[in-house]
């Protein structure tokens, strides 16, 4: 959980592995050129990538080799030289041999360092150690028997991290954090559940729960890459499931994979467990982060431009029920550099042999988790509201983190905006509504969406990593809140999401009516500009005099789509 993996002596559950590439799938033509210049580039300087490290993986698909884990894990890794790829993964690797260089100078600079944690220092007093499940480059994993307490008897797996292993300031804090995140977000069925932690001079163990069914790459592959579309939904939801508890405490797991997925048990329908929190993060509101880590096949485009949150999570669930539904992978290369570029640039293919076979809706679901744009992608809990998602067994939708931001950018907006949004949100379809109902019924209290209703509807998941990440205080930007439903879809109604549907136009068409005969009025250009935030030095009549028409000073069709989409810098200062 947080260890990189190089090739075990046993298989480890709990150590990342990569599902292996399909070199006779389509979309190996699609990059074959770029992939072979990327090759001989490489074989050409005798040079390898400094993020990933390939190893060679035997499967039922073939022999080919896999990214391994990203190297930014315990300690920092050995320099290696630049691989030149070719745009647009040349500055993303530059980036990453520049925080490498960095880190390895800090190794030098850095001595003294304190790597007391705080932690019982009687783990052999406790647990009587087993058999080593796997080894990695920066832990390795033993089974062990609680011989003392209420679980006396009872069989537990134990991470084992050496503090040799730690040889920089940053690689302790990842070793804190995950123990951390472990601990505050105990207790959701769908995650590994954490016992304790001790230490001794020389090691850290992290000691959780022990999962006999092995990962669900390993059941992937079992299955040759093949699930009907109920045993993809059944585990697409304990996956959503999980992700939407992450993301409304304020945590980002960054590295969702097949592998770091454990089956509690080995019947068939047995409950899925999330594991390795080495790369997770708390990520407080309005806040991006920028580390470059992760998987290659299944990191998010916003991840490799340096600029994301929880959303970068959605698309590798989108990753993940590709795979499960067709058996291969949406984005694949050779080289890492091709993978980045495929990330970055491809469409995924929906074309292969087993979609013309699934439901359009099964198709719909994955395009949604896959929209490079996170703005548009669908959000953990809208994924658990999609029509195809819905009933499935029972499934709940959870609270949305990003209806608080969206609440915030309500709540800053002026009367104009929120005049365009009420039109806009009457446009909105039966199905838009499910989730926005589901939503407001979370959030409500007598008919009304207050601070105080949200408060509570908060704490009634909070843990302490909510506290950490600070997620409550979007409740200082909605101290005037008192929405009704139809306020509160106006707040709520996601222009982004919107956009990315065929209907788009017809419907921004629509709303531009409604809004024209309800609240559109004769506007300056002076405040239009302000209304979007612009600059003074912005040359304003040449960049919105179009979004104002001529004969009545009211906003064009053009000036209301601006204004949906706009928010003021200014009073987000003023706020502040």
């Amino acid at each position: 959980m947080g260890a990189c993996a190089s090739k075990p002596p046993r298989r480890n559950p709990y150590l990342p592995r990569d599902l292996p590439e399909e070199p006779n799938s389509p979309e190996t033509d699609h990059h074959r050129q770029q992939e072979q210049d990327d090759q001989d580039e490489s074989s050409a300087t005798g040079k390898t990538s400094p993020f990933y490290s390939l190893s060679p993986i035997q499967s039922l698909l073939g022999t080919t080799k896999s990214p391994a884990r990203p190297s930014s894990g315990y300690s920092t890794p050995k320099r290696t030289p630049l691989f030149p790829p070719l745009s647009p993964a040349k500055h993303i690797m530059a980036v990453l041999m520049k925080r490498r260089r960095g880190k390895e100078a800090g190794q030098e600079e850095v001595g003294g360092l304190d790597k007391r944690f705080g932690l019982s220092k009687r783990f052999r007093d406790h647990y009587d150690i087993g058999e080593e499940v796997g080894r990695g480059h920066f832990g390795y994993t033993v089974s062990a028997t609680c011989k003392t307490g209420d679980h006396i008897g009872q069989k537990v797996a134990v991470k084992v991290i050496p503090k040799a292993k730690m040889t920089t300031a940053i690689a302790i804090e990842d070793v804190r954090r995950e123990v951390r995140i472990l601990q505050e977000l105990s207790g959701h069925s769908n995650l590994v559940r954490f016992y304790d932690a001790f230490e001794d001079n020389d090691h850290v163990y992290i000691v959780m729960e022990f999962c006999e069914g092995g990962e669900l790459l390993d059941l992937i592959l079992l299955r040759g890459g093949k699930f009907t579309e109920d045993e993809s939904k059944n585990l697409a939801v304990q996956i959503l499931n999980i992700i939407a508890f992450f993301h409304l405490q304020g945590v980002v797991h960054r590295d969702l994979k097949p592998e770091n997925f454990l089956l509690n048990t080995k019947d068939a329908d047995s409950q899925l467990k999330a594991i390795d929190f080495g790369l997770s993060d708390f990520v407080k509101p309005d806040e991006k982060l920028n580390d470059i880590v992760g998987s290659a096949y299944y990191v998010a485009p916003e991840v490799l431009l340096r600029s994301y949150d929880t959303e970068a999570d959605v698309w590798s669930v989108g990753v993940i029920s590709y795979i499960l539904l067709c058996g291969s992978r949406p984005f694949w290369a050779r080289t890492e550099s091709g993978i980045f570029r495929a990330v970055l640039k491809t469409v995924p293919s929906f074309t292969e042999s087993a979609w013309p076979s699934l439901s359009p809706l099964a198709k719909d679901f994955v395009k949604g988790l896959l929209n490079k744009d996170p703005r548009k992608r669908l959000t953990a809990a809208q994924a658990l509201s999609h029509p195809w998602i819905r009933g499935h067994n029972g499934v709940e939708v959870p609270i949305d983190i990003r209806v608080l931001r969206s609440l915030k950018a309500y709540t800053l907006s002026s009367t104009l905006r929120k005049a365009a949004l009420r039109a806009l949100s009457k446009t909105l379809t039966t199905e838009d509504l499910f989730y926005v109902k589901k939503q407001f019924t979370h959030l409500e209290k007598s008919d009304r969406v207050t601070v105080n209703s949200v408060k509570t509807a908060l704490m009634k998941h909070a843990t302490s990593a909510m506290k950490e990440s600070r997620i409550i205080d979007y409740l200082n930007w909605l101290t005037t809140l008192e929405l009704d439903l139809d306020e509160f879809c106006a707040a709520t109604v996601n222009v982004y999401q919107l956009e990315a549907l065929d209907r788009w136009e017809e419907q921004a068409r629509s709303a531009y009516e409604i809004f024209e005969n309800d609240g559109n009025r004769a506007i300056v250009i002076e405040e239009l500009a302000s209304e979007l935030g612009l600059s003074p030095s912005v040359p304003l009549h040449v960049v919105v005099s179009e979004w104002i028409r001529h004969s009545d000073g009211k906003l064009s069709f053009l000036g209301f789509t601006k204004v949906l989409h706009g928010v003021s810098t200014r009073k987000h200062r003023k706020l502040r």
